[in-house]
């Protein structure tokens, strides 16, 4: 029972400030949700097993501190991990919006989230020693499409395809409650967020003056941010109050017409073009119903709860996700200063930059352990966005005055390999990594550190010329700063999510 005054936050806090961590294994963690929700667990210090197809991928999304195992190894290797949690994130399934539901796509659909859930609870069933809790997703498409009807968890299932998948991923979690654990359904809604998700499909037309609503309008749209639904699976993982069906939606369902409307706003664009129904069923068949069904969901558990969302108003969460911390870029007023490094100034005396970004962050966090996180080669990955797929070949090198960083990623469909080189290493301080092979015809960036009390800022410089001449300063306006935007806002939220 909460006691007057007491929030979901507090009663966290105290379970975990009395040694409540635990070790927690994830499906689904290099996915949307998952990338985000992996850093809050470890920010409330929790132990973390990653269950991937890919342990190399994994490794290079998740960071340094993430253990993992292969869904395709030993199914011992399952069971072993299992005795060894104390609780289970399910979060795996491909995204429902890949494509026309064709008979092969319902397929990958349900094998990705039915069967990897009925494996789940097929290693539980063998494990001597279980975990305690099981917080297993699912989705709003459980309710179909209900018009403006108020529907709670104790409301009833639809009938569509999406929602017959939901019961039955459901159905399946639900068995291991007679295995002994706690069970939480997360009926998700639309989540919203920077790096993926249905706002990131949204937002290409909107920035250029071409949304608007879905068919009518008038259908009802369960939206929630990405860093209230990581929040709430953080919360129901050690508070045993959770148990059941729990809607992950905002406090208020918005029709589609007000979220495009909002969205415009936010953008100072308009948003009134339209999308007629027979264009989106033309085009996506009958997934088409993900975007034309109404679903008006409330979050009933997580009121009684007393869940504090940290985003509860629409307003609030696109201002969050579309605005985000500033990150300035401008020409370079001066000539950049190697600081003392020869290698350095060599570089920058052949390949002087022209452009400059500049950036602040506030780490919650003391000097030590912020310096110590981000000289980390291995949690590069972890702060950059999914769509660049960062990885880095063989084995990854300790960050030190001379050291060389061998890596590859992609910028839309081009992939790119890059080299850096660090210098001016100055532990606790500062460093710097220049580019020795890449893209750019010089790229040079500077990271500051400096304590402020408990918490720690961290200063970006990045001074850089862009290839091609004259052709890669026209892109640079175009393309190149809001790649490099978006590149240090997703890192700033990674941040946040990490370190509070």
């Amino acid at each position: 029972m909460i006691c007057h005054g007491q929030t979901i936050d507090t009663i966290l806090h105290e379970t975990l400030n009395k040694g409540s961590k635990m070790r927690v294994l994830i499906t689904g963690a290099t996915g949307f949700i998952g990338r985000a929700l992996v850093p809050v667990l470890q920010r409330e210090g929790h132990e973390l097993v990653a269950w991937v197809r890919s342990q190399a991928r994994a490794r290079g999304r998740l960071g340094a501190d993430v253990e993992t195992i292969e869904v395709a190894g030993d199914s011992a290797a399952l069971v072993t991990a299992l005795e060894q949690c104390d609780a289970i994130v399910n979060l795996a399934g491909e995204p429902i919006m890949g494509g026309r539901w064709t008979k092969t796509r319902r397929k990958i659909l349900a094998d990705s989230r039915v069967s990897v859930t009925d494996t789940l609870v097929q290693a539980l069933d063998v494990a001597r020693r279980r975990p305690r809790v099981l917080v297993s997703g699912s989705a709003v498409g459980y309710y179909g499409d209900r018009a403006d009807e108020s529907l709670r968890e104790d409301s009833t299932p639809g009938t569509d395809f999406l929602a017959t998948l939901c019961q039955a991923w459901e159905t399946q979690a639900q068995r291991a409650e007679a295995l002994g654990l706690r069970v939480v359904r997360l009926r998700t809604g639309v989540v919203l967020g920077r790096d993926g998700g249905a706002l990131a499909q949204m937002l290409p037309p909107f920035r250029l003056g071409l949304g608007g609503p879905l068919g009518t309008g008038r259908q009802y749209l369960p939206w929630i941010h990405l860093h209230d639904i990581v929040k709430i699976v953080a919360q129901a993982v050690v508070d045993d109050r959770f148990g059941g069906a729990v809607n992950g939606v905002a406090p208020a369902p918005v029709r589609n017409r007000d979220f495009a409307r909002t969205v415009g706003r936010v953008l100072r664009r308009p948003a009134s073009l339209p999308t007629p129904a027979f264009v989106l069923r033309a085009a996506f068949g009958s997934a088409s119903a993900v975007l034309l069904g109404s679903q008006r969901v409330e979050g009933t558990e997580l009121q009684r709860l007393g869940f504090a969302y940290t985003f509860p108003s629409l307003d609030a969460a696109l201002a969050d996700i579309i605005g985000g911390p500033s990150v300035e870029v401008h020409r370079l007023r001066s000539a950049t200063d190697a600081q003392g490094s020869e290698e350095g100034r060599r570089y920058l005396d052949a390949r002087q930059p022209i452009y400059e970004l500049r950036t602040s962050t506030m780490v919650k966090a003391p000097l030590d352990e912020t310096f110590a996180f981000f000289s980390k080669a291995e949690n590069l990955g972890m702060l950059t966005p999914a769509a660049m797929k960062f990885s880095i070949p063989g084995a990854v090198p300790a960050v030190r005055e001379g050291a060389t960083i061998d890596y590859r990623l992609r910028v839309g469909v081009l992939p790119i390999a890059w080299r850096s080189r660090i210098v001016n290493w100055a532990p606790g301080t500062r460093f710097v990594d220049f580019q020795e092979r890449g893209p750019y015809r010089s790229w040079w960036h500077e990271h500051a550190f400096r304590a402020a009390g408990t918490t720690t800022v961290m200063d970006d410089r990045v001074c850089y010329t862009p290839p091609a001449g004259v052709l890669g300063r026209l892109v640079n306006r175009a393309f190149i700063v809001p790649t490099l935007r978006r590149i240090f806002q997703y890192r700033a939220d990674i941040i946040r999510l990490r370190f509070g």
